[in-house]
């Protein structure tokens, strides 16, 4: 599988890990596709489980679990100035056509201290 973390993202999640008192935890990635078909992601820190393809990227321990393992193929998670002084972590899919979805944390265990 091919997942790719940006340097600036996994900066901000070793910080906000550190910060919270979590530098020895795992981070889990998720997608799940909607009714509409929109493509929607989530991240928090968690344990591992049984199906999970364990990931080790820029000093990150990624989780991703089966189910979201065929919709993250390719997938780059980025940490980008959206507007002047306001970061956010994005999904960049792998495709020309997708659009950088800003993702605020969420997901099982939360990150509300990776939203910058």
């Amino acid at each position: 599988m091919t997942f790719v973390l940006t340097q600036a993202a996994a900066a901000r999640l070793l910080q906000s890990a550190a910060d919270s008192g979590l530098a020895d935890a795992s981070l889990r990635v998720a997608a799940k596709r909607g009714p509409d078909g929109e493509m929607a992601y989530g991240m928090g820190f968690d344990d591992l489980r049984e199906g999970d393809m364990p990931l080790d990227l820029q000093g990150v321990r990624l989780l991703i679990g089966a189910p979201s393992q065929p919709l993250l193929q390719g997938t780059q998670l980025d940490f980008v100035e959206i507007e002047a002084g306001r970061f956010e972590f994005i999904f960049v899919a792998d495709s020309a056509a997708a659009e950088p979805v800003p993702q605020r944390g969420g997901g099982s265990g939360g990150c509300s201290s990776c939203s910058g």
